[in-house]
């Protein structure tokens, strides 16, 4: 009995549906990679799959997505970063406590960005929210801890914590052995800065790296101050001091020119404890007795 039309269609497209595979699909903030995995074939390197685009492939295949464009690794006590504050040591052997924010983009050049993902993004699930932090904490975070520490060695606390220019000098120093770091734990330019496209005419660059003031112990501010109020009050003492050194001149140049009592007289008259009272040449006045008398 043969079959009809129809139902050869029908059957036709369950086929179809079988074999047609799957996609990929990036969002504008994503960048994939797409490998040929089929069940009688080896696993080879397809495609990349750039921000915005969707890609099919065969049954079998293998997609990744990773995060692509402008990417943050947050150290503060904020809750939901990607790591907690990092810790450093003085020149002068004072632990203090640093946060801030390294700014970058996942190399999305076709060539490097599969050799980034062959070599550190499946060794840690990287295309999961959890794979991902994990790996930055490892080839960003474990750079910026040693160019924090490697940088602070030179620089007393007391500078750092409260010279704007020594600390904007220790910045740049961290900033510049952080790229260096980087790349060197990472094997290649994997890691560029925040506004690195892929685009021909652009070097990778290095990420950006924003750190806040280091801030010391809280007994160390306590104690820091302190001793400021006491630098506060012993400078008002001292502007009190002059004061009152110079109200003893005036009153020596009063009693060289008007004698003891004209001075005082002069002084009792100026504070008003003495009332005055004109009286007309040739004029007469009344004084009370004391008591009413």
């Amino acid at each position: 009995m043969n079959s009809s039309p129809r139902r050869l269609a029908a059957a036709s497209a369950v086929v179809l549906m079988a074999t047609a595979g799957c996609s990929v699909s990036t969002n504008p903030d994503e960048i994939g990679l797409e490998y040929d995995a089929g069940v009688f074939s080896d696993t080879t390197f397809d495609s990349c799959v750039s921000s915005g685009n969707r890609q099919y492939y065969g049954p079998g295949d293998q997609a990744f997505v990773y995060p692509g464009g402008q990417r943050t690794y947050t150290f503060s006590p904020e809750e939901g970063v990607e790591a907690g504050t990092a810790t450093v040591v003085s020149r002068d052997d004072l632990e203090l406590t640093v946060e801030g924010v390294v700014t970058f983009s996942l190399n999305p050049t076709c060539e490097t960005f599969q050799e980034w993902h062959e070599r550190i993004g499946l060794k840690y699930d990287a295309d999961t929210d959890e794979g991902w932090v994990r790996m930055l904490r490892t080839y960003i975070g474990a750079p910026l801890n040693r160019a924090l520490d490697d940088a602070s060695k030179s620089h007393d606390w007391r500078d750092l914590y409260t010279s704007a220019e020594a600390k904007a000098e220790w910045e740049i120093e961290v900033g510049e052995l952080l790229s260096g770091y980087i790349a060197e734990q990472g094997g290649g330019d994997f890691f560029c800065s925040p506004n690195f496209t892929g685009a021909e005419d652009q070097e990778c660059g290095t990420p950006q790296l924003t750190i806040q003031q280091p801030v010391p112990p809280d007994d160390v501010r306590a104690a820091l101050i302190k001793a400021q109020q006491a630098v506060e009050e012993t400078a008002a003492q001292e502007e009190e001091n002059k004061r009152v050194e110079m109200e003893m001149e005036a009153i020596e140049m009063l009693v060289d020119e008007l004698g003891p009592e004209g001075a005082i007289l002069w002084q009792a008259l100026k504070e008003g404890d003495v009332e005055f009272l004109p009286v007309p040449e040739g004029g007469s006045i009344n004084v009370p007795p004391r008591g009413g008398e």
